[in-house]
């Protein structure tokens, strides 16, 4: 049976009875996990959070100290960069959300995953094909051109098979559900699996030139924007859909405004990525379809925040002890200021002084970790104790990471945004490049300590869940 207490109903269910509820639907829901399955992508998962970002900060650090670990090719920002941009996407953010869906699944479904057996080679699959890749990256140079699509060919075939192979599992497990309504959650869910396995055909086909010049470019921006509103996007709101109703132990807001949410991004994102490419040889129409398109998604990013906020309307009163919803709703505020950037930036007027700067990449650091990593993390924190059996081995610990990764994030951000908007209309101005990156040279400095701190977060919470795993149940504390 599907832990149905997750949905509002009208007149609202009393807090007590609904509460228990869940915990009885919960308890019920258990039988339908593998939990040594979710373990396995889990601790996956966090191999790769753990390397993704501190790829990150020493391709950061590069900025500042060009000649770090010297000359070797390896070592060069070309190389480096793709592992970081690929690292966060394929590694930590989608290992992490498959093994979630395993988990998130089956419970809202009401039934086991459809042939489970298929998801340990899976596991395996996956895995050894990004240490493949990343390998191939930095090692022999393997680079397909696109901004992360530069994972050679034979990786992405392997990467759409599996993808493929998961979206066929969790989507007969949706089909063979024990109750009709479907629960947003599993809305996204598919959207998220179908999209992205039309999308990584694309992949395929694109790098390669079959659509020759300025439509390339157009094609790539697509790419990019489909990888992050169509995967990334609907995957995050599988998790805070059902994860931040879980947490607080209280009812979703709204199931229609989760409703609009999903179809307003169905029918906008996929036109936002050529607002790239404004004041190129793209038709002018093009551009402005792009430009609204992108205006028009304050649509889903204030609907499903509304959702949440309201989800949490008298729940405030334990949330500083509750770790995974602080994680959460850090997130969502993260995903407002993020949203917005990425909303204002396509205006023509706005992105004169702000393309090809670091006020781009603070909107992507943002959204894709400070949101959607940040909710990957918030759904490992309430699903890793219940799989190992313990209660999480320190809060304090927790707590140190969340304050960190949320400094880290947000004075990333902060910085980012202030430095690309200067570099911008120095260069409007007419400033000489190398001039502008002089005086960008202390913003990147404070860049990488914000994420170093990012990493000592990430670090310390890794070990809070290996020692979670490992310790007696009496430890925890």
């Amino acid at each position: 049976m599907p832990d149905q207490g997750l949905i509002r109903t009208d007149p609202p269910l009393d807090t007590g009875r609904l509460a228990a509820e869940m915990d009885r639907a919960m308890v019920r829901n258990d039988a339908l996990i593998d939990p040594a399955l979710i373990r396995g992508w889990l601790l996956w998962g966090f191999f790769w959070l753990m390397l993704a970002p501190t790829v990150g900060v020493i391709v950061s650090t590069k900025f500042n100290y060009p000649e770090l670990f010297g000359e070797q090719a390896w070592s060069t920002f070309g190389r480096l960069r793709p592992v970081h941009v690929n690292g966060v996407i394929w590694g930590a953010f989608s290992t992490l959300f498959i093994g979630l869906a395993y988990y998130v699944t089956p419970r809202l479904a009401g039934v086991p995953v459809w042939n489970q057996r298929w998801a340990y080679p899976l596991l395996w699959l996956w895995n050894l094909n990004l240490v493949a890749a990343f390998i191939g990256l930095t090692v022999f140079g393997t680079n397909r051109g696109w901004e992360a699509g530069e994972l050679s060919l034979p990786n992405v075939i392997v990467l759409t098979a599996c993808v493929l192979a998961v979206s066929l599992q969790l989507l007969m497990t949706i089909a063979r559900r024990v109750q009709h309504d479907l629960y947003v959650s599993l809305w996204y869910l598919i959207g998220a699996l179908v999209w992205t396995d039309i999308n990584l055909l694309l992949l395929i086909i694109g790098p390669y030139g079959t659509v020759p010049g300025i439509n390339n470019a157009a094609l790539h921006g697509l790419f990019i924007h489909y990888v992050v509103g169509l995967w990334i996007t609907p995957a995050g709101y599988v998790l805070i859909y059902y994860f931040l109703p879980t947490a607080v132990r209280a009812p979703i807001y709204s199931h229609k405004l989760s409703l609009i949410g999903f179809w307003s991004l169905a029918f906008f994102y996929p036109f936002v990525g050529i607002h790239h490419y404004l004041y190129s040889p793209i038709a002018d129409w093009a551009e402005t379809i792009a430009i609204v398109s992108s205006m028009m998604l304050i649509i889903p990013v204030w609907t499903v925040l509304q959702n949440f906020f309201g989800t949490m309307q008298g729940h405030w009163g334990g949330f500083s002890r509750n770790l995974s919803a602080k994680f959460l709703i850090m997130g969502s505020l993260m995903y407002l200021v993020g949203c917005f950037q990425g909303s204002v930036e396509a205006l023509r007027s706005l992105q004169e002084p702000t393309h090809f700067t670091d006020f781009v990449v603070a909107h992507s650091h943002l959204t894709v970790f400070g949101t959607f990593v940040v909710w990957a993390i918030a759904g490992a924190i309430h699903v890793w104790p219940r799989i190992v059996g313990r209660e999480l081995w320190s809060f304090r610990l927790g707590n140190w990471s969340f304050w960190l990764i949320t400094l880290g994030i947000a004075t990333m951000g902060l910085v980012l945004s202030a430095q690309g908007l200067q570099q911008g209309y120095m260069l409007m101005a007419r400033a000489e490049w190398v001039d502008t990156v002089v005086t960008m040279r202390p913003f990147w400095l404070v860049r990488t300590l914000a994420g170093l701190a990012m990493d000592i977060g990430i670090s310390l919470l890794i070990y809070n869940f290996m020692q979670t795993a490992l310790a007696p149940a009496a430890a925890s504390r």
